[in-house]
């Protein structure tokens, strides 16, 4: 069983022959969807090997701008490793720390007191002080 070659490629051979069919010596078509591409009439035979060009290059390739949004990522400076965080650095930041006391704050609304349901801390003559929900004042 023989392996088709690049060069050999039955669907690049066709575009290749239907495109130097279309352009006879006329030249490289401009680039598909751009201005001058654009502005050629729908009968002239640039604009199809316009069309052709890009749909080969779009199966060999695939997109175009998605490449080169990858090279530019691929190539973009990156942080030193030195500049970066270690993992005892991380491991420290990832530990749970203390709860801090819930405190009612003078002027604002009571606080719900966590694992005490229906218990509300309230700021009351400087002192901190819990009550029951019926007996909250806002």
């Amino acid at each position: 069983m023989s392996q088709i070659s690049r060069d050999a490629d039955p669907v690049s051979l066709w575009a290749s022959a239907r495109v130097s069919e279309l352009l006879d010596g006329q030249g490289d078509p401009p680039k598909y969807g751009n201005r001058e591409w654009q502005e050629l009439p729908n009968g002239d035979p640039r604009k199809a090997a316009a069309m052709i060009t890009a749909a080969e290059m779009w199966r060999r390739y695939g997109d175009e701008q998605e490449l080169m949004t990858w090279f530019r990522d691929a190539y973009r400076n990156r942080e030193p490793l030195a500049g970066r965080r270690t993992l005892a650095e991380l491991d420290a930041l990832a530990r749970l720390k203390p709860a801090k006391p819930v405190q009612a704050t003078p002027g604002w609304p009571p606080i719900a007191l966590p694992g005490r349901p229906g218990w509300y801390r309230c700021h009351v003559d400087g002192r901190q002080v819990d009550v029951q929900r019926t007996d909250v004042a806002a």
